[in-house]
């Protein structure tokens, strides 16, 4: 990626421009999703965040990185990860599948915890990369869920969507295990 992204430094593309290019692409993804082109949906979101460790590299290659661009990116990953769960939930409601909504939005409701564990730790100071299921994996297990829905109707992708909302919660509560576990060692020094 670093050549790519000292060249798109070069060309004067600014990292900002990734970042909301990134989530503009995620919105087309969800799209695709909510009208049942999973498999196309899955490779494209794949692609598409893979394009998302870009924006980084291209502030740091122009010397331009800043805790504003990494809030944006950090921001606008949480949308773009929404974006696409709320396609699969159109989706299923459309198909008056109730229990693939349900765990498609606790999927969400689990993968926004493990960012906010995350960042609320960091706030007060704490680090917090713990867990199984962080982004990264959480993305590629949903688009290769999505893919094999293409060949495999939806069954395989509600059972990814189960391990995904099962795994999300799960690593929150690893995150909180864990802060608690910070604060006891602090109050122990004392």
């Amino acid at each position: 990626m670093q050549p790519l992204a000292v060249g798109l430094a070069r060309a004067g593309i600014q990292a900002n421009w990734l970042t909301y290019l990134g989530f503009v692409l995620n919105v087309v993804v969800a799209i695709v999703v909510s009208q049942g082109w999973l498999g196309i949906g899955g490779a494209a979101f794949l692609i598409v965040n893979a394009l998302d460790f870009l924006d980084g590299a291209v502030a740091r290659a122009a010397g331009t990185a800043g805790a504003f661009g990494a809030f944006l990116d950090s921001v606008l990953d949480r949308y773009s990860e929404a974006v696409v769960f709320v396609g699969l939930i159109v989706w299923y409601s459309r198909a008056d599948d109730t229990l693939a909504v349900i765990v498609s939005a606790l999927a969400l409701a689990g993968s926004f915890m493990v960012s906010y564990c995350r960042a609320r730790a960091e706030g007060l100071g704490l680090d917090c990369e713990v867990g199984l299921l962080q982004r990264p994996e959480r993305i590629v297990i949903l688009g290769i869920g999505l893919m094999l829905a293409e060949f495999t109707y939806s069954i395989v992708l509600v059972a990814v969507l189960v391990v995904l909302a099962v795994l999300t919660n799960v690593t929150a509560l690893q995150r909180m295990r864990h802060v608690a576990r910070l604060f006891e060692e602090r109050a122990g020094r004392r």
